[in-house]
């Protein structure tokens, strides 16, 4: 299932939905939902264009992504927590409500809708298990790149790691497994910042900040 078939309703399912569930509209520069009230329904897009977006700290809008019809947003109300985020209408839209009190006679009903939001939630779940590790990979390589530059010493111009520590060792004192910093030294040497040589490290030039 591509991205797009796992984020839209077939146009069927959708028809379907259209008429048997409350819909309401909304103008253009409309708020459909605001971050942090209560998640108490579902919004399915029957028609129209809409924003996604939070607000940091200073005021600022970021933009998550834009919905389309057919798209649906406020699966988050399966657990009544706050809203995550604000979605905007870009245009006139038309949306089907699905209350969180009636969301399990919705989706015995439409169990197409219960299959495809079980997939939409499980895609999330991968992409922010995904999101996660590479946080985890660059915090654990700028360790990394730190330990090796305090090892070094300069030799004839040349920074040296004339006592090679092992990946287990690394691993140890940055506190990651021994393949995560297999994997960081191997990106390191493919990327033509560091050298084996002779039992030795040598760092070409100084691995960047971030990777």
């Amino acid at each position: 299932m591509d991205s797009r078939s796992l984020e839209t309703l077939p146009e069927s399912l959708l028809g379907d939905i259209s008429e048997r569930a409350a819909t309401r509209s909304f103008a253009k520069d409309a708020i459909i939902v605001a971050e942090g009230d209560e998640s108490d329904s579902i919004y399915l897009l029957l028609l129209g264009r809409a924003r996604v977006y939070t607000v940091d700290d200073k005021g600022k809008e970021i933009q998550l992504k834009e919905l389309e019809a057919g798209e649906y947003f406020g699966e988050v109300a399966l657990d009544g927590g706050p809203r995550s985020a604000s979605v905007r209408a870009l245009e006139s839209c038309r949306c089907a409500v699905v209350q969180r009190a009636d969301l399990g006679a919705f989706m015995q009903e439409y169990p197409a809708f219960a299959l495809h939001l079980v997939r939409k939630l499980a895609h999330r779940v991968r992409e922010l298990s995904g999101s996660m590790r590479d946080l985890a990979f660059v915090d654990v390589y700028g360790r990394v790149a730190r330990l090796l530059l305090e090892l070094a010493k300069n030799r004839d111009g040349r920074l040296v790691i004339a006592e090679r520590p092992s990946d287990e060792g690394i691993a140890a004192y940055v506190g990651a497994t021994r393949e995560m910093v297999g994997r960081i030294l191997a990106d390191l040497i493919d990327s033509g910042y560091l050298v084996k040589e002779s039992g030795h490290l040598i760092l070409v030039r100084k691995p960047p900040a971030l990777w």
